[in-house]
């Protein structure tokens, strides 16, 4: 290789490396003069410590204390109907009065048939006692007597069928029956219901009977009166588990003045058991749920940020309070969540009372980024929602 080629080799080394030079300070002065990313909006929260009621929730049904549909025993023509639907009506109040007029005629007959008997054996007792008959006649006369006595009083029993009346107080429900109506034996007249108390019924697992005994609290609510809740308390559980479920039915008593539930309604059923527990709260948006675990943003200042950052490289704890620095941002942390109720869940570790953790928002964040604080709108955090209806 002459002299010359490698004075033109070296030339072009040298101005490689000019360009080279050239473009990466055009690089940096590009990065140096590029826009810093704005803060991002998010909402944020504390971890607030409340009391928990550890409940089994379960769903049921209302049912009455006592319920029947009234039916009439025997067949008849209405005479008259002696209530209206809907009405408040007494044990032994009378509901029904069907025609009875040729009822009433034979018990007449059938009673004057047994005056006659009641006469003849006391005449035959005094012919005997002048030894006039036999001891078998008297004793066949007495024998008549209670015979035909026996056909009048089945004669008023017939009678009192057609005069229905309510087996128990309740509230009677619609009815259709009207006078002159013929009616046979088991035809539905009124339904008939005890509501005050009521009672709830509801199925729950074999795993929950050591937690369940009688005179424990239970909290209804129905979604015909969304937010009001029925306190009652628990006065029966099957002795039979079903083979087929597993489950074992619950009976709670409520009291219920202003009927409110009615008998069928769709219930929502909470037994309160064991003693209250203390738990640190979050909304259940703060959660970030990950496959390699839950997460959530903890806002601090950029100072403490650092601090974090400096002592989990080290391996240290970080401080639990830091110098204030410039803004706030966001740094990431595990945490362990356990039962949920209502909008929140609880935090069992990961998270010290008093911490702010952002709420919504945290798709847009990683450690470090910078936040602006925005509360206008915040997620829920109700431990017993109700519905909103716009």
């Amino acid at each position: 290789m002459t002299k010359r080629m490698l004075i033109m080799i070296g030339g072009i080394l040298v101005l490689v490396l000019i360009l080279a030079g050239g473009f990466a300070l055009h690089i940096k002065k590009l990065i140096a003069s590029s826009p810093k990313p704005y803060p991002q909006t998010v909402t944020v929260t504390k971890v607030s410590s409340q009391d928990w009621q550890p409940t089994l929730a379960a769903v049921g049904s209302v049912v009455p204390v006592r319920g029947v549909d009234v039916t009439s025993e025997i067949a008849g023509l209405v005479r008259e109907v002696h209530f209206k639907s809907g009405q408040d009506v007494r044990k032994g109040d009378v509901l029904v009065e069907l025609n009875a007029d040729s009822d009433k005629a034979q018990l007449a007959a059938l009673e004057a048939s047994a005056e006659l008997s009641a006469s003849v054996l006391k005449r035959d007792k005094a012919q005997f006692d002048a030894q006039a008959i036999a001891q078998a006649q008297v004793d066949a006369d007495a024998a008549d007597l209670k015979s035909k006595r026996a056909l009048a009083a089945q004669q008023q029993a017939n009678i009192d069928k057609k005069t229905i009346r309510a087996p128990f107080s309740g509230k009677l429900g619609i009815t259709t029956v009207n006078p002159g109506q013929y009616l046979n034996p088991g035809d539905k007249i009124v339904t008939l219901q005890t509501i005050d108390p009521i009672y709830v019924d509801f199925n729950l697992p074999q795993k929950q009977i050591g937690s369940l005994q009688v005179g424990q609290v239970v909290n209804v609510a129905s979604d015909g009166f969304a937010g009001v809740s029925f306190p009652g308390k628990i006065t029966a559980i099957s002795p039979k588990v079903d083979t087929n479920t597993r489950n074992v039915v619950v009976e709670a008593t409520l009291a219920n003045p202003k009927r409110q539930l009615l008998p069928g309604m769709f219930a929502n059923a909470s037994v309160e058991v064991g003693d209250k527990k203390h738990y640190l709260t979050l909304p259940q948006t703060a959660i970030t749920y990950n496959p390699y675990g839950s997460t959530v943003f903890v806002v601090m200042t950029a100072d403490e940020a650092a601090a974090a950052a400096k002592a989990a490289a080290s391996g240290a704890s970080a401080p639990a309070q830091a110098a204030s620095g410039n803004g706030l941002v966001v740094q990431q942390a595990f945490v362990t969540t356990g039962e949920t109720r209502g909008d929140q869940v609880a935090i069992l570790k990961g998270l010290k009372e008093g911490q702010q953790v952002v709420t919504s928002g945290q798709v847009k964040l990683k450690n470090g980024t910078s936040i602006v604080i925005d509360n206008t709108v915040s997620p829920a955090n109700s431990p017993n929602p109700t519905p909103q209806e716009h």
